[in-house]
């Protein structure tokens, strides 16, 4: 009985609401085989990197340095770990 409702509660538990931003970017990198990379598999560190490349221009891109700036170190951070996280 204990293990039913404890299973029960765990399918009912809201997942982790996504920081604002985050869940525009499955639009894009979604599934791997994409044409645009995957982030699946991708440390929060290595993804807020790339945010921050993207938004300096260090890491020239059609699209992304524009959506970059649109954020700043804290929420590129936030967006990182959720999505590290399985958020997407």
């Amino acid at each position: 009985m204990r293990a039913s409702l404890l299973l029960v509660l765990l399918a009912t538990t809201p997942a982790a609401a996504s920081p604002p931003g985050a869940s525009s970017c499955s639009g894009c990198h979604g599934a791997p085989g994409g044409a645009v990379p995957s982030l699946a598999g991708h440390s929060a560190e290595d993804i807020a990197a790339s945010l921050a490349a993207f938004r300096s221009g260090a890491r020239p891109a059609t699209v992304m340095t524009r959506i970059a700036k649109g954020f700043s170190d804290d929420e590129s951070r936030a967006i990182a770990a959720w999505i590290a996280g399985g958020g997407q």
